[in-house]
């Protein structure tokens, strides 16, 4: 802050990116922090809490992932994250092969039974950036399943090559994390309040002006329906693929997601990797093979969790409003079920889905301080698939705009909000 004025912050939403901002903030003395969260029942209801949890090393944009991986390691050994939100390493690898038997009815369907477009989560992106290639992965072939992951099928198997080095790779549950920032920010002060951000004021007004300062947020409290308005000298706009709704100029389009949670029997070992999966499936009726790529994640305390493409959905109202297609999740259930008999025999636990926000322009995510807008307006959205991955890098940022008027912590200069609005 170049200002003696203590600074008064609104951050609205209760996702990841928006919790773990609260609680890097309530490091700095001083602030008046409030979190703006528009679901009824609390935070973490969209992806924040129905992803994978994914933390990489070979994870994108790489000047984001450099700082937010070694934020996670610091997070988790201060504050016993592996207890509290289910941290450690993992391994992470390419399977391909073919899948037994499943029934491929119905998949892809909408709730009013027209066909959705689906769409890759393109999270092996970041493999281009010092990963495995496709060209070392060919040459791999013939390495075969690790001796502890015996929870897939050997005989199903083609190929299996291993992503990226041990220490690379890590996970967590993201709704235990996504819920310890917030505790832990409240436990510093940071105010929570449940209600749908309806407008960002600037100098008194709602619409968007070169110039301006921002000079509050207009929300409204979901049980009641009054609308009431909150002062502050920062806005910091995470509200992942609904942010639009609040900065029509943001280019953000939303891909919504389908998983599923399983608990495995008790009496089978399911060893801790992340598989990418390439499934060739037996021929449909019609006589056509088709292929799948459910991503699977082993999980600790005896859970894998699972999820396939998106797809072209329209974004609801509200995180409340996420409807669940029961076909796209029957879908992940059968491809995964398909080359683990562990997995088949496994209990669904959970069937879920949730909206994840792209830079529609390519690139992102936008992250810093809007001032060709209004002074005082950050931005933090557009973080794809690994909004898990690159939340604490995120926040950081964040806390360092509000207490320097600049990024210290990373060279951001390709995420700034001037190359996307």
């Amino acid at each position: 802050m170049t200002s003696q004025q203590s600074p008064s912050i609104v951050i609205i939403g209760g996702g990841i990116i928006g919790c773990t901002a609260a609680y890097y903030l309530s490091q700095r003395s001083g602030y008046q922090i409030t979190l703006l969260e528009a679901s009824k029942h609390g935070v973490a209801q969209g992806a924040s809490g129905k992803a994978g949890g994914l933390v990489a090393k070979w994870a994108y944009p790489k000047e984001l992932v450099n700082i937010s991986f070694r934020e996670h390691v610091a997070l988790a050994e201060k504050l016993d994250g592996a207890s509290r939100w289910g941290w450690r390493y993992v391994n992470c690898g390419s399977w391909e092969g073919r899948g037994e038997e499943s029934d491929e009815r119905n998949e892809g369907l909408g709730a009013d039974g027209h066909q959705l477009k689906k769409k890759s989560l393109e999270k092996t992106l970041g493999l281009m950036d010092g990963g495995a290639t496709k060209e070392g992965h060919r040459a791999r072939k013939e390495t075969g399943l690790p001796d502890d992951l015996t929870w897939v099928s050997e005989d199903l198997t083609t190929a299996y090559s291993p992503i990226a080095p041990a220490g690379d790779t890590a996970q967590v549950y993201p709704y235990e994390f996504t819920s310890s920032m917030l505790e832990l920010a409240r436990s510093n002060g940071v105010e929570f309040i449940s209600g749908r951000a309806t407008s960002i004021e600037f100098d008194g007004h709602t619409a968007e002006s070169l110039g301006r300062k921002v000079t509050g947020v207009e929300y409204r409290d979901p049980f009641i329906g009054s609308t009431k308005t909150i002062q502050c000298s920062h806005v910091v706009l995470a509200a992942g693929a609904w942010s639009p709704t609040l900065l029509p100029s943001l280019p953000i389009a939303p891909t919504r997601a389908h998983s599923i949670t399983l608990r495995p029997s008790e009496h089978d070992v399911i060893s801790p990797y992340v598989l990418f999966t390439d499934i060739k499936l037996p021929p449909s009726t019609g006589g056509r093979s088709t292929d799948a790529s459910p991503e699977i994640y082993a999980r600790p305390n005896n859970q894998v969790y699972a999820c396939g493409p998106g797809d072209d959905s329209p974004l609801p109202e509200t995180v409340d409003d996420v409807e669940i297609d029961e076909a796209a999740c029957n879908s992940v259930r059968r491809h995964v079920s398909s080359i683990s008999k562990q997995l088949r025999a496994a209990t669904v636990d959970k069937r879920q889905a949730c909206f994840l926000p792209y830079v529609s322009a390519g690139g992102g995510p936008v992250i810093g301080e809007a001032k060709d807008i209004a002074g005082g307006l950050i931005v933090a959205v557009g973080h794809t698939c690994w909004g898990i991955c690159n939340a604490p890098g995120t926040a950081k940022a964040i806390a360092e705009l509000v207490e320097y008027g600049e990024v210290r912590c990373a060279n951001l200069k390709k995420l700034h909000p001037s190359r996307f609005l």
